[in-house]
């Protein structure tokens, strides 16, 4: 077997085991972590505090035209009545105007506008299959090796095959990238998402990272300087020592001095399959991304509530025309379905901010940001739509409104450049953007 490491190399093991690599001066390989304190505190493991957590939520279509809009600052914030669901939380919400992606205003239809929201990558078009690593799964994979899932990715409508004027409808069923390649395996069950989190029936290989990489480590070590070869051995030894952590933790409950809220799942495990109501299936996933949160089980979450260019029916309420029709009748009923929407991401902050976590609530410990992958069904991609709630461990004001209209840097990957800042992940540039949003 040949092994070529480029620029975005990962050690590849036993059970599907991935470990990204470091930056190394005799391998061009991905990765800028330069010391085992930056790596610990990149893996979340510093000091006693709550861990902070990211959660991703993304409805397809846009939203009600005219309708998407907040005025005032703090509690006198108003906000218009796509967003009423989050009014208890409006003191603790970012509302963010005139942000936009370059790459989405290419193809001009849904697919082009979807594949790259979260990565800001130019997409392949003519069938094939190229995008960006998104910035949840940055997270995931610098910010998330300390918890047993790196990320969970949650959706409640299953991908979109085919092609739709030349480009592929895996992009409309997508936002989370590991890799320009890969979408990250999206899980629409219920009962899969909590075993995956909860099922203690643990192979070996994913107990120990290190060991199931091992062979390629030894192969990958003979290939390299012996100054990397030393930074290489630091590196795998910080990485035992997250291992060991966290197996002691296991054992005490607790990691480093903080416990989390839940010890094992407060509600039952799903049944199994899909379930035919529609608020059940996104009520199970909203409480899966709680319980994922509060068992720290993983730091990164996203939930896709429904494609871009989606099938989706709302018969709770009294809606049977499907969602991608309905966002371009731009109606009352319209207006229904994004408040339902919106209603999903009030249900968590609720849960979220009913739990202590020391001095703050679980919501204040964790950024939530909701977006679509243009303004309204007319396919408006020249501003999106972006609300972001909690605080983010002290870390993000809320009460506010940031308007970007008008203004020469508005990208949306500045906003996430800002973001992965708040994960101790200093990237130079990321996607389309080398700038950040001061003002998050």
């Amino acid at each position: 077997m040949t092994h070529e490491y480029s620029r975005r190399t990962f050690l590849r093991g036993a059970g599907g085991v991935t470990l990204a690599l470091p930056w190394m001066e005799s391998r061009r390989v991905w990765g800028d972590e330069k010391t085992s304190k930056a790596r610990a505190r990149r893996a979340g493991n510093v000091g006693s505090q709550a861990p902070t957590r990211l959660a991703v939520l993304f409805s397809g279509n846009g939203f009600h035209s005219g309708e998407f809009n907040a005025k005032g600052a703090g509690s006198a914030m108003e906000l218009g009545k796509v967003l009423t669901p989050l009014v208890e939380f409006r003191e603790r919400l970012t509302f963010i105007r005139g942000l936009f992606n370059a790459e989405a205003l290419k193809g001009n239809i849904h697919s082009s506008q979807t594949g790259n929201l979260l990565s800001g990558a130019s997409l392949a078009s003519g069938g094939a299959i190229r995008s960006g690593t998104s910035f949840d799964q940055v997270i995931a994979q610098r910010y998330g090796r300390s918890t047993k899932v790196p990320s969970l990715v949650l959706g409640c409508e299953r991908s979109n095959p085919g092609i739709h004027k030349d480009y592929s409808m895996l992009y409309s069923s997508h936002i989370s990238w590991s890799s320009p390649t890969n979408p990250t395996p999206l899980e629409v069950y219920p009962a899969l998402a909590f075993d995956r989190l909860f099922n203690n029936r643990i192979s070996r290989g994913d107990r120990s990272v290190l060991d199931a990489v091992l062979a390629e480590a030894r192969r990958f070590r003979q290939g390299i300087s012996r100054v990397d070869q030393r930074k290489f051995d630091e590196y795998l030894n910080s990485i035992r020592e997250v291992e060991r952590r966290i197996e002691r933790s296991g054992k005490k409950g607790e990691l480093q001095g903080w416990r989390p809220a839940l010890e094992k799942p407060n509600i039952p495990r799903p049944p199994d399959g899909i379930p035919q109501d529609l608020p059940e299936h996104m009520k199970l996933m909203c409480d899966i991304v709680v319980l994922a949160f509060l068992t720290d089980s993983t730091r990164v979450c996203t939930l896709k509530l429904n494609n871009d260019h989606s099938y989706l029916r709302f018969p709770h309420l009294g809606i049977e025309v499907g969602h991608h029709e309905l966002s371009h009748r731009n109606n009352a009923n319209y207006l229904k379905v994004n408040q339902f929407m919106f209603s999903q991401m009030a249900y968590i902050a609720k849960k979220l901010d009913a739990v202590q976590e020391g001095g703050r609530t679980a919501l204040d410990n964790t950024i939530m940001m909701y977006c679509s992958s243009m303004m309204s069904g007319a396919h408006n991609a020249s501003q999106l739509p972006v609300v972001l709630l909690g605080g983010g461990g002290g870390k993000l004001a809320g009460g506010r409104i940031l308007d970007y209209q008008g203004k020469s840097h508005r990208q949306m990957c500045s906003l996430f450049l800002s973001l992965m800042d708040k994960f101790n992940i200093q990237l130079d540039r990321f996607g389309d953007s080398a700038t950040r949003l001061a003002e998050v």
